[in-house]
């Protein structure tokens, strides 16, 4: 009965530290349309996140090689995510992405303490996450669909 009891008691600490574990993937909450983005949609994959506001000029022609580059990816076990660098949050949030016609996911809750992204204070700001979520490339300054597919390029191939 004892020896019964410890396997059922591991199997049980066994469960639980699945579940724990399991919880540290915290979603990444919801985006520009109120859906919630899960963990699961974006872990495992290259990221590239993408910082903008509304009165970056650079940020206004860097979004639409941005939704090339998100079009391009759509194959890829890769991604384009924006972050609007004020903050902004709900139909505000919304109200910009749709100004700058944004057509990846922008999030509403900012994802830096998750990859471990340094503070910058110039935009447009951009930060390559590899599959397993370590920052790989920080570029500052307006970025292309082609150089942005090369840096991932190269990346993946290190």
């Amino acid at each position: 009965m004892g020896l019964r009891l410890r396997i059922v008691g591991k199997a049980v600490l066994g469960i639980c530290a699945g579940l724990v574990l399991a919880g540290c993937s915290e979603d990444f909450g919801p985006d520009q349309h109120g859906r919630k983005v899960t963990a699961d949609s974006l872990d495992g994959q290259w990221l590239v996140i993408n910082y903008w506001a509304e009165w970056c000029a650079p940020c206004r022609t860097e979004i639409p090689q941005l939704n090339a580059l998100a079009k391009a990816l759509e194959t890829q076990s890769a991604q384009v995510i924006g972050v609007n660098f004020d903050g902004l949050q709900g139909d505000a949030l919304k109200r910009a992405a749709d100004g700058f016609d944004i057509r990846f996911t922008v999030l509403a809750k900012d994802p830096a303490a998750r990859f471990e992204l340094p503070h910058n204070d110039v935009l447009p700001a951009t930060y390559i996450v590899d599959p397993e979520g370590r920052l790989r490339e920080r570029l500052v300054g307006e970025q292309t669909s082609a150089g942005l597919q090369a840096h991932l390029q190269r990346l993946r191939e290190e």
